[in-house]
């Protein structure tokens, strides 16, 4: 599942967009660097924060992101969005 969501924290005009994602396939820091490294080569992206312990990747983007791209960003780091 994928949720985007304004950051309320930044100025309207110029708001972040979170994208809220779970992924498996993550067992250790390695992993951690691979997705963050990966989703971070995607257009708008300004930073990823990723939590392997509950699988939550969250992506802030000055655009709205594609939940296909997001995905097919995972499978070339060789891991697997959730449903």
């Amino acid at each position: 599942m994928t949720r985007q969501t304004q950051d309320p924290a930044s100025t309207p005009s110029n708001s972040p967009i979170r994208t809220t994602v779970r992924v498996i396939g993550m067992t250790c820091g390695h992993c951690t660097a691979a997705v963050r490294a990966t989703l971070s080569q995607l257009p708008g992206v300004i930073d990823v924060d990723v939590q392997r312990a509950d699988g939550a990747v969250t992506i802030r983007s000055n655009v709205a992101l594609d939940p296909s791209s997001i995905g097919d960003a995972f499978a070339a780091a060789g891991y697997e969005m959730t449903p």
